[in-house]
């Protein structure tokens, strides 16, 4: 008799502890659909203050220039996205862009194939990206300070190896990349698109993903469980590096000339995507959809400020100022409260 009470209250305990467990996961998604939500209202609401602001906003071709501009942005974005998904920050993208788009447009200049110096242009990026996660990983740098010195390398590379002049004039093949369209939709449209769903993917689908939200989640936890937690990061900076190269190529073609001055405050717009898309700056949390919402906000700010006449000065205080808030909002809706750089960004 008293084997049989025991054995149902462990059973009660049970079933109480799997309807805890449901009642938490539930909260979660509803936290994430939520703020998913809220970014998106967010981007209709800045289409409409615009729209009525200046009638041409809504114009098919201007916003096909919304979507053209935005790309740059939104494919750095999604490497950024990693990266802070992990609790870790990448504030020399912005450099890389400038690096890779030098290397690349000197190799086309030399007279290499476009596909040979395509590829020196993304193997640039992914290896600034790989010693950016080495130096963190396994040289126990903070991502702060890491990325705050390969911003400075990167730069001074890019300036040292052109000279500190810009190298312009390629083949109309290679300026496709950037002025070409397929069924009338711009190809850096199309490249944007086809990135987020590869990025979505891997996110959502694959242990890489899973690992990354586990390392942002809690480090010490993921390493304890088995997980590679120095590989995943150093492979996520990589990836961070990669695109910042795609994007050097796509900007070189745009503009038919490399800029070894190119990038400044990429990070800066590519950060301001993450945060506004939802992914918390602490680690953990966020998805890659809300991120393609955030760049889009980004790029819409910036396009319905021009059209209004706002300066690039006053551009810059209001987008800031947007970033803020929404770093603001993000931790004023979190119960834990716990500190913005208190996961890895300076220890």
């Amino acid at each position: 008799m008293r084997w049989g009470l025991d054995s149902q209250s462990h059973c009660s305990t049970t079933k109480d502890k799997r309807e805890q467990r449901l009642r938490v996961i539930s909260r979660e998604v509803l936290w994430q659909n939520s703020r998913q939500f809220g970014t998106l209202i967010g981007l209709f609401a800045v289409m409409v203050i615009f729209w009525i602001l200046s009638p041409y906003f809504l114009s098919v071709s201007n916003l096909m220039n919304i979507a053209e501009q935005t790309s740059i942005n939104a494919i750095i974005a999604v490497g950024m996205t990693f990266v802070i998904i992990t609790a870790g920050i990448d504030l020399s993208v912005g450099s890389i862009v400038a690096l890779s788009g030098i290397v690349l447009a000197d190799l086309l200049q030399g007279g290499h194939s476009e596909p040979v110096a395509i590829v020196a242009g993304l193997t640039v990026g992914t290896v600034c990206g790989l010693v950016n996660g080495s130096l963190i990983s396994y040289g126990k740098l903070p991502p702060f300070i890491a990325t705050l010195g390969m911003m400075s390398v990167a730069r001074g590379t890019a300036l040292f190896y052109s000279d500190g002049r810009p190298i312009s004039g390629f083949d109309a093949g290679f300026r496709f990349i950037a002025t070409g369209e397929v069924l009338s939709i711009p190809v850096p449209v199309i490249l944007m698109g086809l990135l987020y769903v590869v990025a979505y993917v891997v996110l959502n689908r694959t242990k890489l993903g899973r690992y990354a939200y586990a390392i942002g989640g809690n480090e010490e936890a993921a390493n304890l469980s088995g997980i590679n937690t120095k590989l995943i990061k150093t492979v996520v900076y990589g990836m961070c590096g990669l695109l910042s190269g795609l994007a050097a190529v796509v900007l070189t073609a745009r503009l038919n000339s490399a800029q070894p001055i190119a990038g400044i405050m990429y990070e800066l717009d590519a950060i301001a995507a993450v945060v506004i898309g939802g992914t918390s700056l602490i680690g953990g949390e966020g998805k890659i959809s809300g991120t393609l919402i955030g760049a889009f906000i980004m790029g819409i700010l910036r396009n319905g400020l021009n059209l209004l006449g706002i300066s690039s000065f006053t551009q810059q205080i209001i987008i800031g100022s947007v970033i803020i808030l929404a770093v603001l909002i993000d931790m004023a809706l979190r119960k834990d409260r716990k500190p913005l750089f208190g996961k890895g960004l300076f220890k």
